[in-house]
């Protein structure tokens, strides 16, 4: 009987043991969370590394669906609706699943808790082709990455050992910050400073972005900011001598504040005038 309940000992000390025992995760997970046009892009996927193993075209055989990573569904959430690969897709959340290709890859989006093990044809929302290429170098960790970020697009790359596949998303927002500026200009305290500013970076009328942007600095003297905006609305209109008047007294004000970034950014503005 006491040898038994040695045994036991022994046993339940060594289950114990294994229960406290954290080791790291052979495919860490990663969670990217990115602002995107009017609202966020969040991707949570695992992180499987090669270890030596030849990943495209063997590990990962080409033309057959993949997880594209690891252990769970790797998904992504659009916080508003976007176009994905030349594809309109609503907001929300959907499993990516993909067939690597040489040159490109199939992507598949589809409903959430879609995997490789549980596909059906049903649950796919939509498809598009990612372009694929060769790269000089090895990543020896699966890596996704959102790049090449403007006000309404990005670029969702998905890399791994030698091959870099790509996609880009899109957002329409022009016409929902237009509405939003034609409402809150019809109020009493009108942010001059961000529809200037939006007008300025998109092209709009440069009359309208000329008129908020002097608002905006009466509104503001001392804004160093607001003045280079002025400085940047005289000259795409221009005006010359305001421009320049404007970017001078906003270096002064960026001096005066220790904002050499400003500084510097007047300074490249005169050279232009």
């Amino acid at each position: 009987m006491k040898k038994i309940l040695l045994g036991l000992a022994v046993l339940f000390s060594v289950q114990v043991s294994a229960q406290n025992l954290r080791t790291p995760a052979p495919s860490p997970t990663q969670t990217i969370t990115q602002d995107f046009a009017l609202s966020s892009i969040e991707i949570n996927y695992s992180r499987p590394s090669m270890k030596g193993r030849e990943i495209f075209g063997s590990l990962v055989p080409y033309g057959e669906k993949w997880r594209t990573g690891a252990n769970g569904p790797t998904t992504i959430k659009f916080g508003q609706d976007v176009t994905v690969g030349g594809k309109a897709v609503k907001a929300g959340t959907y499993s990516i699943i993909t067939a690597p290709g040489k040159t490109s890859w199939d992507v598949m989006l589809c409903t959430e808790g879609t995997s490789v093990f549980n596909f059906k044809d049903e649950n796919v929302v939509t498809t598009f082709k990612a372009e694929a290429m060769t790269m000089p170098f090895k990543v020896e960790t699966f890596t996704i990455m959102i790049d090449n970020m403007t006000n309404n697009s990005c670029e969702i790359d998905l890399i791994w050992e030698n091959t870099a596949a790509a996609f880009t998303v899109t957002a329409d927002i022009d016409s929902e910050i237009m509405a939003q500026i034609d409402n809150v200009m019809n109020k009493d305290n009108k942010p001059y400073f961000a529809a200037a500013s939006y007008y300025y970076e998109n092209g709009k009328d440069v009359n309208k972005t000329l008129e908020w942007a002097k608002k905006a600095a009466e509104a503001q003297p001392d804004a160093y900011w607001v003045k280079h905006l002025l400085a940047k609305a005289n000259a795409k209109a221009g005006k010359k001598a305001d421009a320049i008047a404007a970017a001078k007294a906003s270096m002064e004000a960026a001096k005066k504040a220790g904002n050499m970034d400003y500084v510097r950014l007047n300074e490249n503005l005169l050279k232009t005038l």
